[in-house]
């Protein structure tokens, strides 16, 4: 046997399942039903000695973070000090997205540096090298080379096909296609005529995300950039191919997660995650946000945790974070961990509506601690201690009280 489903699916509960549970505070055998259903995503390459993820149904909402070189900047040093962040501030994941560099030494160099799980974009490899455009042989390749390299799911944009396109061009979107996978596809469908190698190869993709137990993470390229497109007939078709192609990929005993929006007023967040756990039958859903306003430029990273709090209480398992550079440019250390903190409490928030006898202790800790006025227990138990601890010392850490109320305070005189 070589994944984890293939186990679940013989009632073998394995030694990955049982540190999982641990964690997850669950019975391992939850995690075996998860993983046998599809519902539960164990994201670990088998090659990589780290704890693995569980995404999905009873698991606790997670939260990623995405790093990486551009072309316009490209220093390591950079990306190991955001790396380090993102286990400092309580990311579960991140996702190397480099665009600039050595590619493969900066992949290489942030694996061998965390213990976080690890995701990567390959296609983003092949824009930056191929020559020849949407190459299915090199795309294969780049893919089985990130899995050897202990990468533990990739997002791959099957669903970007020439049905979806025609459905584009029929119906315009006011800010097109976002994603840089998904439009890099895009423009190679309309320019060829012939079909996305992803779509067309999905059982060779399978074989290789077999081989490792890399996890699928079905992309989204057709996600809406702004509120207006939320929604349209492109984004429906392709999240209903995808559901297609999480089947296909449980036959072979892949695991699977499907990415989401985007953009998507409040009122309609609520629908889009039922609709993605109906079409890709309770498939983890992983999403961008969403964000519930074009206009927060400089503070996505609040618009996306609003969105991604009722994401999250409506279904969404797993929350990749906004930056407050989201629109505007490369996220530096200060922004990676705005965002980070930002996703870390639309996911807690989410977790003490879904599983509050899991989630609400350290709540009501902070609540006794708060009442006794015990300054030492509110900084330990923050989500972010030198935070807390630093704004205390700058409003006046010389009084027992806060300097908002002072002798007035209400805890003293109850």
């Amino acid at each position: 046997m070589t994944t984890q489903r293939e186990y679940a699916l013989a009632n073998k509960i394995t030694p990955q399942m049982t540190v999982a549970a641990e964690y997850e505070q669950i019975p391992a055998r939850k995690i075996l039903q998860g993983l046998k259903s599809g519902r539960i995503a164990l994201v670990k390459n088998k090659n990589r000695a780290i704890r693995p993820m569980a995404v999905g149904e009873n698991c606790l909402t997670k939260v990623n973070a995405n790093i990486g070189t551009s072309k316009l900047r490209s220093t390591i040093q950079a990306e190991l000090a955001k790396l380090k962040a993102c286990a400092q501030y309580g990311a579960d994941a991140v996702m190397d997205l480099s665009t600039g560099g050595d590619l493969d030494g900066t992949r290489r160099t942030l694996l061998g540096k965390t213990k976080l799980c690890f995701g990567t974009v390959p296609i983003y490899q092949l824009m930056c090298e191929s020559r020849s455009g949407l190459d299915g042989d090199a795309l294969l390749e780049i893919i089985r080379k990130h899995c050897a390299q202990g990468v533990d799911f990739i997002t791959v944009h099957c669903g970007v096909t020439r049905e979806v396109a025609a459905l584009l061009k029929r119906y315009p979107r006011v800010t097109g296609v976002v994603s840089r996978g998904g439009s890099y596809i895009h423009k190679w469908l309309n320019k060829t005529s012939q079909e996305n190698p992803l779509y067309e190869r999905f059982d060779e993709l399978c074989e290789i995300a077999y081989e490792y137990d890399v996890t699928l993470s079905l992309g989204d390229g057709l996600r809406p950039g702004c509120l207006a497109d939320a929604h349209d007939k492109a984004q429906i078709k392709e999240l209903e191919i995808l559901g297609k192609l999480t089947r296909r990929a449980w036959r072979k005993n892949v695991q699977v997660m499907i990415e989401g929006p985007g953009h998507v007023p409040y009122d309609q967040i609520a629908r889009s995650m039922r609709l993605e756990k109906k079409l890709c039958r309770g498939a983890p859903f992983y999403v961008l946000g969403p964000l519930t306003t074009d206009i927060a430029a400089g503070y996505d990273h609040i618009a996306g945790a609003i969105g991604g709090t009722l994401a999250a209480v409506n279904g969404a398992d797993f929350l990749c974070y906004v930056t407050p550079a989201e629109h505007l440019g490369l996220p530096d250390l200060q922004d990676v961990r705005d965002g980070i903190l930002a996703s870390r409490i639309a996911a807690h928030s989410a977790d003490l509506v879904k599983y509050p006898e899991r989630s609400a202790a350290r709540d009501l800790a902070m609540a006794r601690a708060r009442k006794a006025l015990d300054w030492n227990a509110q900084f330990k138990l923050a989500l972010d201690s030198a935070k807390a601890r630093s704004v205390r010392l700058a409003k006046g850490q010389n009084v027992k009280e806060c300097t908002m109320c002072g002798d007035l305070c209400s805890m003293r005189e109850m």
